[in-house]
């Protein structure tokens, strides 16, 4: 079909009485051409710069750093961002930012607070940048730190923890290997993570012709009594945890045949037993480690759609975090759309029948926040649809469904 032909045809909807005023909808509106060039003439543009007091804040740095490798501090994915506080620490595209001041506090139109910061960043440098402009780094493509966990894992049983009705069912045990093979004793913070029902010396008595302990004998670093885990059970959730930071060798065994050992990782010790841990205590689910910044990390996982939508016409969108916010409290109840001749089939329809072009017609709306990969979802009835003023209006009902 000819987009020209069905522009023109346009005109002659019995759903579109455009004037000829809107028969400039796909030109840029003046008020749009206003406000782009208001951006482009920025009053401020914030730059990095070399941080002169940077010595006031290395110490703090180092700390953070050798906290998340101690395990306790771990990194989170953000998506409500209403809690970003001075003295925090973020990670964007790798790098840590301590949000040292907020000045000049305000609520901007999405009703979130804004302000300009003072942002220090771990190379040394520092910035001016909006809170606002800081919040959308970090949650398309950061971390916040989490605060210190003072705990230690004290979650280890013995005997005068067992109830009545715990089983002992074996030991999670840490070792190391003292293979001299170069490719083994070359690499730092190589463990084998296992599980044992017997006791671990008795496991280990002849790791010198066990492929699975690289044909080489081991020291136990740490052993743990355990009550009522399984070995598969444990296995999945280490494997789970720690599946970037399996540790790959092949070995061969007296009679020749090559192996491939699982279960040894490359991780420091200090996140092993905040690992072991959390499994014990029933906090792991989640968490996964993060080999760059070696420290243990927890995506945010959305719940999958359970809504049945079969036999609905459902229309998917992508949205800004301000007026989804808006959706869901029920303070906006419309969302539109520009028709454009990229979008022109999108919104409407040519009718064979009479050759008239009508709008479409959808029971939902499927809208995303952003693009990202961890974004915020929600189903949204649709009661009315219109055409005004060169738009599409979906008139908006109840929320069906919210993934957030």
């Amino acid at each position: 079909m000819d987009t020209n032909k069905e522009l023109e045809e346009i005109f002659n909807d019995p759903l579109l009485d455009i004037s000829e005023k809107e028969a400039e909808l796909f030109d840029v509106p003046a008020d749009m051409r206003k406000v782009m060039a208001q951006r482009k003439k920025a009053d401020h543009v914030a730059q990095r710069k070399l941080c002169e007091d940077f010595d006031e804040f290395r110490p703090l740095f180092e700390q953070i750093h050798r906290e998340l490798k101690n395990g306790q501090r771990s990194l989170i994915k953000i998506t409500k961002t209403l809690n970003f506080q001075e003295g925090h620490f973020y990670v964007v595209e790798g790098q840590f930012v301590l949000l040292q001041s907020i000045k000049n506090k305000r609520i901007s139109s999405n009703g979130l607070q804004d302000g300009r910061t003072r942002c220090i960043f771990d190379n040394g440098t520092e910035s001016d940048i909006l809170l606002q402009t800081l919040r959308k780094n970090v949650v398309e493509s950061g971390y916040a730190v989490t605060d210190p966990n003072e705990e230690t894992v004290s979650n280890f049983f013995n005997d005068n923890d067992l109830a009545e009705n715990d089983r002992v069912t074996g030991h999670i045990y840490v070792l190391r290997s003292l293979s001299q093979n170069p490719s083994i004793c070359s690499q730092p913070n190589l463990y084998k993570i296992g599980f044992s029902t017997n006791s671990v010396e008795e496991r280990i008595s002849n790791a010198a012709h066990d492929p699975t302990y690289l044909m080489a004998p081991v020291e136990i670093v740490a052993s743990y009594k355990v009550v009522n885990l399984h070995s598969q059970k444990f296995e999945d959730m280490i494997h789970q945890v720690l599946k970037v930071a399996q540790f790959h060798v092949t070995v061969v065994d007296d009679e020749g045949v090559s192996h491939l050992p699982k279960e040894w990782f490359v991780v420091p010790l200090k996140i092993v037993d905040t690992i072991i841990g959390k499994i014990l205590d029933g906090t792991i689910v989640g968490y996964t480690y993060n080999p760059d910044l070696q420290c243990l990390e927890k995506p945010i996982v959305r719940k999958k759609s359970t809504f049945d939508t079969t036999g609905m016409k459902v229309l998917v969108l992508n949205i800004k975090k301000e007026n989804f916010d808006a959706i869901m409290e029920g303070t906006k109840t419309i969302e539109f759309r520009e028709l454009k001749q990229t979008t022109l089939n999108k919104y409407t329809y040519l009718d064979e029948a009479d050759g008239k072009r009508y709008l479409r017609r959808y029971d939902a709306l499927r809208l995303f926040v952003g693009y990202h990969k961890d974004r915020e979802s929600a189903l949204v009835q649709v009661v009315d649809t219109i055409y005004s003023k060169g738009r599409v209006e979906y008139h908006l009902g109840a929320v069906l469904e919210c993934l957030r």
